[in-house]
C-alpha cells in the first residue's frame, strides 16, 4: 500500500535518509524502530508529505504522492506530540476536523473518543490539558475517519496504564480488519503482541524488514527488545 523507493534526504550536510526502499502492505502491523537519529521520523514525515525527499519516490496505493495530496485521506496519523491551538476546546478541534475530513455518508469511528471519555471534556481548552489528555485527543483523531492505514508515533507516551490498554485493544481491532499499521516506539515490550513485521533503521539506512516470527526464530528470543539487541549485536 505504501511503497518507498530509493529515498534520500539531507538537511544541509547531514544525510538523514540514504537509499531507503521498502514496501508496507495491508495486513501488516509494523514496528518502525531504531536509535535516535536513525531517520524514522523523517521517513514518516516524507510519507505524510511534511518533508520532501531530495530523490526517490513514495507511492500510496500506486499513486505518486508528489502528484496529489488526496492520498492523505487514506492515512490516520498520531504524532508523538500533538500541537493544537491553545484557545480551542477539545470539542472545537473535533468539529473542525470533521468539517475538513468527513466524507458524505461516512460513519465516524468514535470508539476511542468514547473509551477515553473525551466528550465529557469537550468544553476544556487545549492549553489546560495534560500531555496524556492531548495524546488521547491525537489518538481519537487518528482513528476517527476509519483510514486504510495508521501511522502511530510513540502512541502510548504519556498515557496512563488503563488508557494504554484501551489504545492497544483498538490497534488490535484495526489489525484484525487487515489495515496497514506502522508504529514507532522506544518501549519495545509494548509491541510484542501487536506487530507482524519489524523495520529497523540505523544511521539513515534501512537495515532490514523482517516478519516478527522469522526474527524470533532467527534470534531465539520471543521478546522484541532481546531479539533486536541480539541481531544488531551479531551484525555489528
Amino acid at each position: 500500500m505504501i511503497s518507498s523507493k530509493h529515498i534520500n534526504k539531507k538537511f544541509g550536510r547531514l544525510k538523514v535518509l540514504m537509499d531507503v526502499t521498502t514496501d508496507c502492505n495491508e495486513n501488516e502491523c509494523i514496528a518502525l524502530i531504531g536509535p535516535n537519529g536513525s531517520g524514522k521520523t523523517t521517513l514518516i514525515k516524507s510519507i505524510l508529505g511534511m518533508v520532501v525527499p531530495d530523490s526517490g519516490t513514495i507511492t500510496v496505493n500506486g499513486q505518486n504522492i508528489s502528484k496529489s495530496y488526496r492520498y492523505r485521506e487514506q492515512i490516520g496519523y498520531m504524532p508523538q506530540i500533538g500541537r493544537y491551538p491553545d484557545n480551542m476546546t477539545i470539542g472545537h478541534i473535533f468539529d473542525m476536523m470533521i468539517d475538513l475530513r468527513r466524507k458524505e455518508g461516512k460513519v465516524l469511528d468514535e470508539a476511542l473518543m468514547e473509551g477515553f471519555a473525551l466528550k465529557s471534556m469537550f468544553d476544556k481548552r487545549m492549553r489546560t490539558l495534560s500531555g496524556g489528555t492531548r495524546q488521547k485527543v491525537s489518538a481519537a483523531l487518528a482513528f476517527l475517519f476509519d483510514p486504510q492505514a495508521l501511522i502511530l508515533d510513540e502512541p502510548t507516551a504519556g498515557l496512563d496504564p488503563i488508557s494504554s490498554e484501551i489504545l492497544k485493544e483498538k490497534i488490535l481491532e484495526e489489525k484484525a480488519k487487515g489495515k496497514l499499521i506502522i508504529i514507532t516506539s522506544h518501549i519495545l515490550s509494548e509491541l510484542d503482541d501487536l506487530v507482524t513485521h519489524v523495520i529497523y533503521m540505523q544511521g539513515g539506512k534501512l537495515q532490514f524488514k523482517k516478519e516478527i516470527e522469522a526474527l524470533r526464530e532467527e534470534t531465539g528470543f520471543y521478546k522484541l527488545s532481546k531479539a533486536i539487541a541480539s541481531l544488531v549485536t551479531t551484525n555489528s
